[in-house]
């Protein structure tokens, strides 16, 4: 017998094959994200538009127009948010994220505990104490400065880069989705493929409508205790607060920096907030959000933690957003075209529906 044979040569290069596209799939992981979180976006866009175009009086059936309308429409509301509900970012531009930005600087100098030690009424001794603490961790306090500031001009970077592609996958997803389904399909799975494409868009829906049941019970939690504390720009930080938990980890971590921040320099309930958001981070991580995303993707809550844990040691925030749709998307597929109990158990269904006819 020849070596190697005809067997092993075939299992060797479907090895490399898999080796390759994996190779590929790391070298590329940056774009294939921001392609992933493009089409999470526009499955957040997309019941808007198709609001638009079944009761448009103007463009019926007039997509591209729909989804500009829908874009313009975003704005609009952001940008009118941020000017009623901040005044001074609308009467002095930028005041508010100035100020912020001085925290670092404070923090590290222990000039902050100063201010704080006189408005508060702390004795001499405290606020030194305070003071020598924060100089003795200033290069802690700027690698965390750094790294926040590298994941927000990451994050704004990617939110001009997304919206941007989910404007494709709007005007052209279904297109695009039948011609992936007519390059590998053929007459025996046709049926198959189409069923897989409808299974896969049913997922990635309640993938996104769980993301936005979360954003609005993280809007309304921050809300009312801002509210209640009395802390200024209370529904705007809400907003902030809502909008952003459809990030992962940078997304809270970005929320109560700046809330805790603004609670700082306005010499608010900063402590008692953070202290709150501490809270409603565990209990959203740990049974909020795997009771809501195992419930909308059909997965047990502690598979969910299991694979959000999973995805955040293997990829950070990355890995926390798309391990579930992962997980859900592989089910799907092995649901539908790996396993042959679906085949077998069709047979006696089949048959016994024969024999009662």
């Amino acid at each position: 017998m020849a070596f190697p044979d005809r067997k092993t040569v075939d299992v060797l290069l479907t090895i490399l094959l898999f080796a390759a596209v994996l190779g590929i799939v790391y070298i590329a992981r940056a774009v294939l994200i921001i392609f992933c979180f493009s089409v999470f976006f526009a499955y957040l866009i997309d019941p808007l538009v198709s609001l638009l175009d079944r009761y448009s009086l103007l463009h019926r059936r007039a997509r591209g127009t729909h989804i500009v309308e829908a874009y313009l429409g975003l704005l609009i509301f952001f940008a009118g948010t941020a000017y009623v509900l901040i005044p001074q970012v609308s009467s002095r531009p930028g005041a508010l994220l100035r100020n912020i930005a001085t925290v670092n600087d404070r923090l590290g100098s222990g000039e902050i505990a100063t201010e704080m030690g006189k408005a508060n009424g702390w004795s001499e001794e405290r606020t030194l104490r305070t003071k020598a603490f924060l100089t003795s961790h200033r290069e802690t306090i700027q690698k965390v400065t750094k790294q926040v500031q590298s994941l927000a001009a990451t994050a704004l970077s990617a939110g001009v880069v997304i919206p941007i592609l989910a404007i494709f996958f709007l005007a052209d997803g279904r297109r695009v989705a039948d011609m992936a389904i007519a390059a590998f399909a053929t007459e025996q799975n046709m049926e198959k493929l189409q069923s897989l494409s409808r299974e896969l868009n049913s997922v990635l829906r309640h993938y996104v409508r769980a993301k936005m049941t979360l954003v609005g019970l993280s809007f309304t939690y921050v809300s009312v205790w801002l509210v209640v504390l009395r802390y200024p720009h209370a529904l705007a930080l809400g907003i902030l607060a809502g909008v952003l938990e459809f990030i992962p980890i940078a997304g809270w971590i970005t929320t109560a920096t700046t809330i805790v921040g603004v609670g700082i320099v306005t010499h608010s309930h900063w402590i008692w907030i953070a202290a709150l958001l501490g809270i409603w981070r565990v209990l959203i991580d740990y049974w909020i959000a795997p009771l809501v995303l195992g419930h909308e993707l059909e997965i047990h809550p502690l598979l969910a933690i299991f694979m959000l844990m999973l995805g955040a040691a293997v990829a950070g925030f990355v890995g926390v957003y798309l391990a579930l749709p992962i997980a859900a998307v592989i089910r799907v597929v092995w649901r539908t075209l790996g396993s042959p109990r679906n085949e077998m158990s069709a047979v006696p269904t089949v048959r016994g529906q024969a024999a009662t006819s």
